[in-house]
């Protein structure tokens, strides 16, 4: 026989460092003789067969094609340890062997097993789906240790993230037949290493436990049980870095440096001490504020009222920013479509001021060509295309362009809306590329709660903000509570015929109790037909018509004779319109802006009630953060009037009044203030009725993560003609209710508590001293 060559994987580490040699040891031909002897022999020959042996699973052609050999070829050492590498490439094989047998070459492959299952064991605080979803090992791939050992790693990684750098992993293999594996990751979490310390070096204006408040990441607390605020992410240093430089920026230090922050680790890896070095610079404040505008027909003094910056107020970066944005996009509305804001500052070291220049230059003019959206698999293109701001043609605004993307955003169908801008085919063109990322749009929630004027609650609802895919919102929902229950199903089209005009449709049943109040209950069914639209961003009017019957029933022996004089059904039809102006920042939690709100309704087209109901609601938020130095302190004026006026001989009902106490009048019980039966005590209602109230809004001094917010408060209010008689209490000198509340963001869902007293009341008024609000959706 002829003399033979084998190779290992030796040889091959041996190779790739350069050697010329295939393996250090003389390799051994079938009789044991060294194959240096036969050199000659062996580096020449022309092959006549290669053949495969070992494979199970791979066919032997697949093999072949990886081969650099083959039959036909001269023999040669180099080519045949690059097929030597090239084979174990594929990933396929833990083992090959190179040899020649005479003439022909003999490949023996030792498979790499297939993956049976992929287990986890020991883990507890981090779900097998989780984990699953992180390792590259599945079911039916092929196991290499290399792929496992990169597994486990990343498995620690994600311990790590989770602040458990104590974690251990130690994957198992277990084997089985036909050349499978199960490889089991065996898992010891270990203790989480919190943040035990943070800590700031360098800053004198601010203390280190306002500095906490700032940053992200918490130090370790018992009540952070349910948050991972205090869990160590080195990817969360870069961000709390940022959040430090831009509360800086916005409290007047425009020269502040946040250094790189230091994290050590116990010697017991049980924490981390953060450590963040800051140098502050001096704190400027604002000099001198103008504008200028390279167009002649632009009026810089009405821009004026636009910035938010004063002279003499503390330097803030934020606010410029904003300014410079509102200057443009209001000269965008005045007719200047192409304009690009630029604030100049000039800084004066000496007095400490920053002068500050609006520049208002011209923009290149750009039009859009193209609206591109990508992304939307189950939303229909014209339900996000009528959300755009501008169209295919108009000239290029960025405003609009962030307007549009706000919303889309606000729909809620998606997770993420990004919208770029890429060359056209013109200089002059730009494509808006629009990408989005679809979420589940269907909702079903099961809530509870308590509050002091429904009792004790219960909730059900099913809803689908998209139906498929038209932009459709359909949803039922049912509340049964103690003293309220009702079951409202509503279908609504936010854009009718792709137009500015909203329309819907409402079937509702409400059941009251009321027997406290007035000594009677009350049930309502009917159904509403809505439309809506918007002037502009801020101004919309909705209309409506409403066909209600109404049923007052279960009236007590001893209730006061005008409301025994209410018993028995009323049909109500009813148009109603509602003109509502909002600049409010936020829908949820305003902390700057106003809201105006005229509601009127029009009953006696048929029916057997006929009146005019006016409301004019109203509300101003101003942020005290310049003077505190935190966002949470907004001061808050509300205020609203009402009248009702019946006509055409048909009297209004005392389900038509207004009544004051409760919710609108804090210290007073629900429908505890205004016209009463003195005999009976039962509240009657009014017709005419202003409310108003002052509330400041405040932290607490408890961590702000925790979700807790004070209120201090006063309401005024008035409620007045009523019924005609004797024996009833009616004045419209004014009530005032003061106190203090308690607002909890809890995990369970938003906590109200409020404490009041009546300070201005009549002898027949009902107080009540403890307000308290419960409700959770889940």
């Amino acid at each position: 026989m002829g003399p033979s060559l084998t190779t290992t994987l030796r040889a091959l580490l041996l190779t790739t460092a350069g050697l010329v040699m295939l393996s250090p040891v003389p390799a051994l031909s079938q009789g044991g003789r060294p194959v240096q002897g036969r050199a000659a022999e062996a580096q020449g020959g022309v092959l006549t067969a290669v053949e495969i042996r070992g494979n199970q699973r791979i066919e032997t052609d697949t093999v072949r094609s990886y081969m650099l050999l083959q039959p036909g070829d001269t023999y040669d050492t180099d080519r045949a340890d690059r097929s030597i590498r090239s084979l174990f490439a594929t990933g396929l094989f833990r083992d090959v062997r190179i040899s020649r047998d005479g003439s022909r070459l003999v490949v023996d492959v030792s498979e790499n097993p297939l993956v049976n299952r992929v287990a986890f064991e020991g883990n507890r605080r981090v779900s097998d789906d989780v984990l699953r979803n992180e390792v590259q090992l599945r079911q039916r791939s092929v196991y290499t240790s290399q792929l496992v050992q990169a597994d486990r790693q990343r498995i620690l990684d994600l311990y790590a993230r989770r602040g458990r750098f104590a974690a251990r992993v130690e994957p198992k293999l277990i084997e089985l037949d036909q050349n499978r594996v199960d490889v089991v990751f065996e898992i010891q979490e270990g203790e989480a290493a919190l943040v035990a310390r943070i800590n700031f070096v360098g800053n004198r204006a601010y203390s280190d436990t306002r500095l906490r408040e700032v940053v992200s990441t918490k130090e370790q607390a018992f009540y952070r049980f349910l948050s991972n605020s205090d869990t160590f992410d080195p990817d969360r240093l870069n961000f709390d870095r940022e959040l430090l430089r831009r509360y800086y920026l916005r409290t007047g230090y425009p020269d502040v440096q946040v250094g790189t922050a230091t994290a050590e680790l116990a010697p017991d890896r049980s924490g981390f001490f953060l450590t963040y070095n800051i140098d502050e610079g001096q704190r400027y404040t604002f000099g001198t504020v103008e504008i200028t505008s390279a167009f002649p027909n632009l009026d810089t003094s009405q821009l004026r009222r636009f910035l938010e910056i004063a002279p003499g107020e503390w330097y803030d970066g934020d606010a410029v920013e904003r300014s410079a944005q509102a200057v443009a996009d209001a000269a965008n509305l005045r007719g200047f479509p192409f304009v690009d804001v630029q604030p100049r500052i000039t800084r004066d070291t000496e007095t400490r001021k920053i002068n500050i220049t609006f520049a208002v230059n011209e923009a290149p003019r750009v039009f859009v060509e193209r609206i591109d959206i990508n992304g939307n698999t189950r939303t229909q293109d014209r339900v996000i295309r009528r959300e755009f701001r501008l169209a295919e043609g108009d000239a290029f605004n960025a405003a609009q362009v962030r307007r549009s993307r706000e919303r889309i955003r606000n729909l809620g169908y998606f997770s993420d809306v990004q919208i770029t801008n890429s060359p056209g085919s013109a200089p002059d063109r730009t494509i808006l590329n629009t990408q989005i990322s679809e979420r589940a749009t269907g909702e079903v929630s099961v809530g509870g709660g308590y509050s002091t004027d429904a009792g004790f609650l219960a909730d059900f609802g099913l809803r689908e903000r998209n139906l498929s895919g038209t932009g459709l919102d359909a949803r039922l929902n049912t509340t049964i509570a103690q003293r309220r229950s009702q079951v409202d199903i509503s279908l609504t089209e936010p854009a009718f015929l792709d137009r500015n005009l909203a329309v819907g449709a409402d079937l509702f049943y409400i059941q009251r109790n009321l027997l406290t109040v007035s000594q009677y209950s009350e049930r309502r069914a009917g159904f509403a037909l809505r439309a809506g639209y918007e002037f502009n961003e801020r101004l919309r009017q909705s209309w409506s018509y409403s066909l209600v019957n109404r049923d007052i029933y279960d009236i007590q022996p001893g209730a006061s004779r005008f409301v025994l004089e209410q018993r028995g059904s009323t049909v109500l039809s009813q148009i109603s319109q509602t003109l509502a102006y909002d600049t409010r920042d936020n829908l949820i939690e305003p902390r700057r802006g106003y809201l105006l709100r005229l509601g009127t309704d029009f009953a006696g087209l048929g029916g057997d009630v006929a009146y005019v109901r006016a409301r004019l609601d109203g509300a101003l938020f101003l942020p005290f953060e310049r003077v505190f130095g935190n966002p949470d302190y907004v001061l808050t004026f509300f205020g609203s009037v009402g009248m009702l006026h019946s006509y055409g001989g048909k009297p209004d009902r005392i389900v038509d009044r207004f009544f004051l106490g409760g919710e609108n009048l804090r210290g007073f019980a629900l429908a505890g203030a205004g016209p009463r039966d003195l005999a009976t005590r039962d509240a009657l209602g009014g017709r005419l009725m202003w409310t108003q109230t002052t509330e400041m809004r405040f932290p607490l001094p408890v961590p702000s993560e925790i979700g807790l917010v004070g209120r201090a408060f006063v309401d005024v209010g008035a409620l007045w003609d009523t019924v005609s008689g004797t024996g009833i209490g009616d004045t419209s000198a004014p009530r005032v209710g003061a106190g203090v509340g308690i607002s909890w963001r809890s995990p369970f869902g938003l906590i109200n508590l409020d404490v009041a007293r009546a300070v201005a009341k009549q002898r027949y008024d009902e107080t009540q001293v403890f307000r308290f609000g419960f409700g959770t959706r889940f």
